[in-house]
């Protein structure tokens, strides 16, 4: 487990490292620029011409400190000071000093000629505002130039809070980023703006007190660290009854895929609750889940509240549509979730019908159910949820996610190309795996399923979304290498996502 920080929060752990600890910001710059050297010689880049833009801020002295290292070394190196010499902060003044005393020339103009590689030391953490005129013409500059280019920190011009490209950025084959990942950097589009990412330890400390946005990311190793472990005096009773309110007439494949998933997480007992329709498919594809049916509403009303009884844990949406029938499904649903709180996983078109319920009704059933809800809604979904337009759901989607936690004690895994999720008083997650392959039809349906399967585990909602997330980003990445960037099909993710406990390899079959 590691965290990621917005700039804010970055900001303040260096204040706290030099404030609080002592540690001189100097001895932090010399640690900066000594790793990003470390970084690009590892990467084996030319480094016989390099170009080093540096800004006035603190980010320019990192950039001044490279250029020394670089001199030391015998290196041609040119370095352009963009920024305001008055405005260079003292620890920026002092590097630059200490670059000409040892021979170094500081230029004012980028002069023509071609470089190795180009270094962008331009703008830090802090920036905020768009950028413009003379500094959006340099930026322009450097991203039509030969050479490898890498970014100190981050990439001038990519927000470190959001990742929103302020206007123009420098478009980085590598970024050296100091302590811990910045959110910029990860968010889309700042994450295809920053290439490859190299984290370096440069010894700042993270006040548990910091102010800014911190979240929390799961690597690899985690998985099998914080999934539960099956006891050996155990039956299927002990790992769950899952009821699936899932699958219209047609839509047996949503069905299908949460239930699977469901059942190759860890889940001992399944049950599908669905359309008549979808019997025969479902008991022939997946003998192992109790398939229960309705034929029209009143039928299906009736039934369902029987099965609420029965059920440990409900997952509902996943294909069932929106038809009269599958309202009164939900509406059901939530008004016994209201009296009889059971954790439920809301995907879909469940989110769909919850979104077009009238507002009284509907904020007495999230307050009435929301301690025991996970919400996994995609933007679109999302900006239903919240009344807003897609465009703005997806420029806010991270805080308006917690918003809406805050505001119902709802888990919402709001996804996207990096799914988050938020809870109310809890460090947002947010994934890091995860590809384009997986954008399929019922790549949905899989992530409800494992999240449910990891609830009937015995996880909590946060610590089961969270990994669910990150189990199913890993999964699909798995099934990426085997199937391709194009040939990747939701089902490939449940086996992926089964395999990966390192029992059984990546084809499925036991290892020796």
């Amino acid at each position: 487990m590691k965290y990621i920080l917005d700039g804010k929060a970055m900001k303040d752990a260096d204040r706290y490292t030099i404030e609080e600890t002592g540690m001189p910001s100097l001895v932090l710059m010399e640690r900066a620029a000594l790793k990003t050297l470390e970084v690009m010689e590892q990467e084996e880049l030319d480094l016989s011409n390099v170009l080093i833009v540096c800004g006035s801020g603190n980010n320019g002295g990192d950039g001044f400190a490279v250029a020394r290292l670089l001199l030391q070394r015998g290196k041609t190196v040119t370095v352009v000071l963009a920024g305001n010499p008055d405005h260079c902060t003292e620890e920026t003044k002092t590097q630059r000093k200490i670059f000409e005393n040892c021979g170094g020339i500081t230029m004012r103009e980028i002069p023509k000629g071609d470089y190795t590689a180009i270094v962008d030391a331009l703008f830090g953490i802090g920036l905020s505002r768009e950028v413009s005129g003379h500094y959006a013409q340099i930026l322009k500059k450097l991203n039509s130039m030969s050479g490898k280019k890498v970014a100190v920190d981050i990439p001038s011009g990519v927000s470190a809070a959001s990742g929103e490209i302020l206007g123009t950025a420098f478009r980085a084959d590598m970024t050296v980023t100091f302590a811990y990942q910045k959110a910029g950097m990860v968010l889309y589009p700042g994450a295809s703006f920053a290439g490859k990412v190299f984290v370096a330890d440069i010894g700042i400390y993270l006040n548990e007190q910091v102010c800014g946005q911190r979240y929390v990311t799961y690597e690899k190793e985690d998985i099998e660290r914080f999934r539960p472990k099956r006891k050996p005096d155990s039956n299927k009773g002990t790992y769950g009854k899952i009821l699936m309110i899932t699958g219209s007439s047609g839509m047996s494949g949503a069905s299908y895929l949460s239930a699977k998933a469901a059942y190759r997480t860890g889940a001992g007992l399944v049950q599908i609750f669905t359309s008549e329709a979808n019997r025969i498919i479902l008991q022939s594809t997946l003998p192992e889940a109790i398939v229960s049916v309705y034929t029209d509403e009143t039928d299906a009303a009736l039934l369902l509240k029987e099965k609420l009884e029965w059920a440990d844990i409900i997952c509902l949406g996943c294909g069932i549509g929106t038809s009269e029938t599958a309202r009164k499904i939900t509406d059901t649903v939530f008004g016994y979730l209201s009296e009889q709180p059971k954790n439920c996983v809301v995907d879909a078109d469940g989110l769909n019908l919850i979104a077009s319920m009238e507002e009284e009704k509907k904020e007495r059933y999230l307050r009435g159910a929301g301690k025991c809800l996970i919400f996994t809604p995609h933007v679109k979904e999302l900006s239903r949820l919240l009344s807003k337009t897609v465009e703005e759901t997806k420029k806010n989607r991270i805080s308006l996610a917690q918003q809406y936690s805050e505001n119902y004690n709802i888990v919402l895994a709001a996804k996207d190309a990096r799914t988050v999720v938020t809870g109310k008083g809890l460090f947002p997650y947010l994934n890091m795996s995860g590809n384009a392959a997986m954008a399929k039809a019922g790549s949905g349906d899989v992530l409800a399923g494992i999240i449910t399967g990891l609830l009937a585990l015995g996880m909590d909602r946060y610590e089961a979304a969270s990994l669910g997330v990150c189990i199913h980003g890993f999964a699909g990445d798995a099934a990426r290498e085997t199937y391709g960037e194009h040939g990747v099909m939701a089902e490939d993710i449940i086996e992926m996502a089964a395999s990966l406990s390192g029992e059984v390899n990546w084809k499925g079959t036991k290892q020796r």
